[in-house]
């Protein structure tokens, strides 16, 4: 069910995005060469916390007969990890690391969901293209975040943009709305086609968020339960912002 936030909802939810914005900021401001990811996901649960606001990823269910609930504050994942990497002790991050950092922060009930990807040290041509592309992916789909349009159209803006730079999407995980819970109604797909799914109407609180492999779309789980890595071993990136949907332009929730 898709749910149309009232403007009380959408204020509450402004908060909940500008803290994770703020957790983002603090996270740039601290990835370097030999910081552990679970170093960063320390900073991230104290920036939170700083902010009164805690982490929706940790402890969230996973689903899976067997598989624990999401063990960190954020999911941290490095070069051919797409999505959902678990922070830990021993993963040392080193030049040339490309880190996809995804965070929810929960404030009064309400989440904001952002991702971004980071370039430890200087990093190569190839890489920053990825991230870059990543990038635009995003905000070729906002063009269609507008009341009138549908989901679809997003969809397809963002993965004939990525074809056409040469990359794939990811096409087993998506954007969704947002809300009360961190996964609402409706899905939002990287690939489709044009005119497909609901329609967009303003008070609707959306996550875009283009998943971008350098080489061939196929995935796998590893055994955690959780990380989701290239099969090929091509690095990915990821972007991602909360949006409303507004009578005008879309608005970008996720910023400080």
């Amino acid at each position: 069910m898709i749910t149309i936030k009232s403007d009380k909802e959408i204020e509450l939810m402004k908060e909940a995005c500008k803290i994770v914005a703020l957790t983002h900021k603090a996270i740039e401001e601290a990835i370097r060469p030999g910081i552990s990811t679970y170093e960063l996901d320390m900073i991230a649960e104290k920036t939170m916390e700083k902010y009164g606001a805690v982490s929706s990823e940790k402890g969230y269910p996973s689903g899976e007969k067997g598989v624990p609930n999401f063990p960190a504050n954020t999911c941290i994942s490095v070069n051919d990890v797409v999505i959902h990497g678990i922070p830990s002790k021993n993963e040392i991050l080193k030049d040339g690391d490309i880190v996809s950092v995804d965070m929810v922060a929960l404030k009064n009930g309400y989440n904001g969901d952002m991702a971004r990807t980071y370039i430890v040290g200087e990093g190569s041509k190839e890489a920053k293209r990825l991230v870059e592309v990543t990038k635009k992916a995003f905000y070729e789909g906002l063009k269609f975040a507008k009341v009138g349009f549908r989901v679809g159209d997003i969809s397809h803006a963002i993965g004939e943009y990525v074809h056409s730079m040469g990359y794939s999407v990811v096409k087993e995980f998506q954007g969704h709305g947002i809300g009360k819970e961190m996964h609402e109604d409706p899905g939002v797909p990287n690939y489709g086609k044009a005119g497909r799914g609901p329609r967009l109407e303003a008070g609707m609180t959306i996550c875009i968020e283009p998943m971008v492999i350098e080489g061939k779309p196929d995935i796998w789980e590893l055994e955690d339960g959780w990380t989701i890595s290239t099969q090929d071993g091509s690095n990915s990136a990821h972007y991602e912002n909360t949006i409303l949907i507004t009578e005008k332009e879309p608005k970008i929730l996720t910023i400080c």
